[in-house]
């Protein structure tokens, strides 16, 4: 244990909400340590261990740590949308592991070492809680640097489990010679693993205590407790959680049975009234939909590239205003007359301001397309941001992430599928702005243009099977747009 101690706190203190949390602790680890905090709930044993961390800056006293620090949390903030490899691979991806530094295990090496190698693809909601901790602590052991922070990994766990953790950990630690800290409960556990025990009492340090040698030898390696341990077994922290499978259900028939029922009712009510020029029957407009399908397959393209663009250039642009509106409360309320006033302008009434502004053509066309689709995705993707949990922002601090990478790492992926709730409502609205636009811009032959066309003509089943192609392609967008949201929501195991 030769050179400077790895961690030194010198008369630290803590103050949270006017509340002293911490009153001049001073505490030094030594360099390959295995110390353990133990106290009372509320005592200070998680705050110390995030002043120590970077989390929490100190009040009073002085803080030194030699170099950044590996956390595990109680909860493990694995990233539901990565498998455990990927969770693994974070420090790296963030430039803190050995990809970016050195000093980190491999990830594959990491896993393979807590004994998690064979569910590498598996993804957090597929592992059972001693899998989750193995996880976690694997990306710790893949970050940089030689000290290890444990904030009572295992006291989810049930006692068989925990107890076999505990095994695993002390081996790993003989393995690794990481200066180590672990908040516990446990008197029992923190004798078992450390080599010395600091007692918080009241936000005070009281005693530290030597646990090397006699002081290890107690009723939890011998006598009846270990001979009860022996007929229990070591339990199981491998067990995985099994995703319900989609299976077919009759209730997935049920939107067939309504359009059927809805093309009976149709059929019937154009029977009865006998009137073709005010309401066709179905048998008309298929015998349209066929006879014109060069014209109309050509007038749906035309739609569906407009819709599709506008989509897209609405989508980015409320990504792209959502986010930062997202990460400022004093931008919002700037925007917020904007954003409403944009919500609450009909498109119809902006089409012919755009032509006399932008004259006729595709772009104006995607424009008004994107103005529809626009504010879905800018509301969804500022309420998604900001709904991404805090305690994963405290994971992104630990690992000393960027502002870039806590966005493409974090928060995007975080709001994901609040993002594609918005916009499977864009891609509906940007439809609908393709096509008042092609009732406002005769040159702009889409399937708006056919309807309009044949209404002028007096072809009513002209007139349905262009609407039929429109209502076919809107539920096509919106079906697309599900199955992603179903499927961000599934990898999540929700």
């Amino acid at each position: 244990m030769s050179g400077p101690s790895p961690i030194r706190l010198e008369h630290v203190a803590v103050q949270l909400g006017g509340v002293t949390v911490l009153s001049d602790v001073s505490l030094e680890v030594q360099r390959g340590e295995f110390l353990a905090i133990i106290g009372s709930s509320g005592g200070g044993k998680s705050t110390l261990l995030r002043v120590i961390a970077g989390l929490q800056s100190p009040h009073a006293g002085r803080v030194e740590v030699v170099s950044a620090p590996a956390l595990v949390f109680q909860d493990y903030r694995l990233l539901p949308w990565r498998t455990a490899l990927r969770n693994v691979q974070l420090p790296a991806d963030l430039r803190t592991g050995k990809g970016g530094g050195g000093g980190g295990l491999p990830a594959a090496e990491a896993l393979e070492l807590v004994g998690m190698s064979a569910y590498a693809g598996y993804f957090p909601a597929q592992l059972s809680g001693g899998m989750r901790a193995r996880v976690a602590l694997a990306r710790a052991l893949a970050q940089s640097g030689d000290i290890l922070l444990l904030d009572e990994p295992f006291a989810a766990l049930d006692a068989l489990v925990r107890e076999r953790f505990n095994e695993e950990l002390r081996r790993l630690h003989e393995k690794t010679g990481r200066t180590t800290v672990l908040v516990t409960h446990s008197i029992r556990e923190a004798a078992l693993l450390a080599d010395r025990v600091a007692v918080l009492r009241g936000g005070q340090l009281v005693e530290v205590l030597d646990t090397r040698g006699a002081g290890r030898v107690s009723a939890y390696t011998d006598g009846v407790e270990a001979r009860l341990r022996e007929l229990l077994g070591t339990g199981d922290s491998t067990r995985l959680q099994v995703l319900p499978r989609p299976t077919f259900r009759a209730v997935a028939l049920l939107p067939l049975l309504a359009l059927g029922l809805a093309g009976a009712l149709w059929q019937l009510a154009a029977v009865r009234l006998n009137q073709p020029f005010l309401l066709p029957t179905p048998g008309a407009v298929w015998a349209k939909l066929l006879g014109n399908a060069p014209a109309l397959l050509e007038a749906l393209w035309t739609t569906a590239r407009t819709a599709l663009l506008g989509t897209l250039l609405g989508g980015l642009a409320g990504v792209m205003l959502g986010y930062p509106i997202a990460k400022s409360r004093a931008l919002e309320r700037f925007l917020s007359p904007f954003i409403v006033a944009s919500q609450s302008t009909p498109i119809v009434v902006l089409a012919p301001l755009l032509v006399s502004w932008l004259g006729f053509g595709a772009l104006p066309a995607v424009l008004v397309s994107a103005l529809s689709a626009l504010y879905p995705v800018l509301v969804s993707t500022l309420i998604g941001v900001r709904e991404v949990d805090r305690a994963y922002h405290e994971l992104f601090h630990s690992l000393r992430a960027t502002p870039w990478q806590r966005l493409t790492r974090l928060e995007l992926p975080g709001a994901l599928p609040v993002m594609l709730g918005g916009l499977r409502l864009a891609a509906s609205l940007a439809l609908i702005g393709a096509v008042v636009w092609e009732f406002t811009d005769p040159n702009h032959k889409g399937l708006g243009f056919r309807v309009q066309e044949a209404g002028i003509y007096q072809d009513k089943a002209g007139q349905f099977a262009a609407i039929a192609l429109l209502v076919l392609f809107g539920v096509l967008l919106y079906g697309t747009v599900t199955v992603l949201e179903r499927w961000a929501a599934r990898r999540r195991g929700q």
